[in-house]
């Protein structure tokens, strides 16, 4: 059976983590012989089982306080070294600066190359250097796994051609889900409390729906990212004399219980990849109402109209109509939701992973 290493930072809890975990876990489950790779470890990670080899090719102690072309430099060799050791049939890198480092450590060595780009290009590959990472690095890779059109069409046309676009899997336990006998009245929204998520919008949005609709509430679920949002957040609420119905509500493990019987999920992000809040917000059945994002996650799973509502970004009064029209139409919401779960189709964990493995076995063919 295949040798595969899949290359990443780290495994600490986010949504390229949750899918190189996943991912790993099925391709030990058929046999593989799985690695993880990783720069560091992390306080919060992903669990993962004994059959599957977790390495560190970061860097020691020691190497943290050279400069930064130093650290550039070893990462590589030790990656490299680790490549040439293993002698893997694929290297599968994910995120940004995994990607470029994963495809230098592999030159010469015959071994081929999948990168994967899991957020918007724009903003995180358009800087100084990626003007010529990009062109110089990226079409030597054998393949490039993508989650919307929006960020392959960004990349030239040589990695258009020999890539493919996947969708991230949803945890078992969004599927199946029963619908709720009775809603209750909550916009929900859940993902880590940060800026590009926009929950300073969604607030003011819900402040105008609270005003139509004062027995509704907002609960936010998510752990706080650190980056100063969550402050900003609760100033607002207090500001706005919300607190009475606005609710930090903190991270959950059960989101799949404590969401379902909700009224509305609002998702408000000024941009994102294939944001899996979203795709478990769908297969739980709720009616949705999101911004139109880039790089093309909402669009890529929602038609506006037939399993949710998009709205533009960071356009406040649309987002409270979006979340108005499903509270005051629950007919129109409830078909929504409904048809909205068909995401469980196409986003299992076993789709995603046969189109993983496909992809896998095309390339080192």
């Amino acid at each position: 059976m295949r040798k595969i290493v899949f290359h990443i930072n780290s495994l600490e809890q986010g949504g390229a983590e949750r899918v190189i975990t996943n991912l790993a876990h099925q391709f030990a489950a058929e046999g593989y012989e799985v690695y993880i790779a990783t720069e560091w470890y992390a306080e919060n990670e992903f669990q993962i089982d004994k059959s599957i080899t977790r390495v560190h090719v970061g860097l020691n102690k020691e190497e943290e306080s050279r400069g930064r072309f130093a650290k550039l430099r070893i990462r590589g060799q030790r990656l490299r070294a680790f490549i040439k050791k293993i002698k893997p049939d694929v290297v599968v890198a994910f995120c940004h600066k995994a990607n470029y480092r994963a495809i230098t450590a592999a030159l010469g060595t015959g071994i081929p190359v999948i990168v994967s780009v899991r957020t918007d290009p724009v903003g995180h590959y358009d800087h100084w250097d990626d003007k010529f990472q990009i062109p110089l690095l990226f079409p030597r890779a054998a393949g490039c796994v993508f989650q919307t059109e929006g960020q392959r069409d960004f990349f030239p046309e040589k990695v258009r051609k020999k890539s493919r676009i996947i969708l991230n899997p949803l945890n078992d336990k969004y599927l199946d889900v029963p619908e709720p006998e009775k809603r209750v009245k909550e916009v929900v929204q859940s993902g880590r409390i940060v800026d590009f998520k926009n929950q300073l919008m969604l607030i003011r949005a819900f402040d105008r729906v609270h005003k139509k609709h004062s027995d509704y509430v907002l609960k936010i679920y998510g752990g706080d990212s650190g980056d100063g949002t969550r402050e900003q957040l609760e100033e607002l609420i207090a500001e706005r004399n919300a607190g009475e119905y606005v609710f930090l509500m903190g991270a959950s493990d059960s989101l799949e219980k404590v969401l379902v019987n909700a009224s509305v999920f609002a998702f408000s992000s000024d941009w994102e990849g294939l944001p899996n809040a979203l795709l478990e917000a769908m297969a739980l059945g709720l009616p949705v109402v999101a911004t139109d994002c880039p790089c093309g996650g909402p669009r890529t799973v929602m038609q506006d109209g037939v399993n949710g509502l998009l709205v533009p970004i960071k356009d406040e009064e649309a987002l409270a109509d979006g979340i108005c029209r499903l509270i005051e139409n629950p007919d129109l919401a409830e078909q929504l939701g409904r048809k909205a779960r068909d995401i469980c189709k196409i986003a299992n964990g076993k789709a995603v992973f046969e189109q993983w493995q496909d992809y896998i076995e095309s390339v080192c063919k």
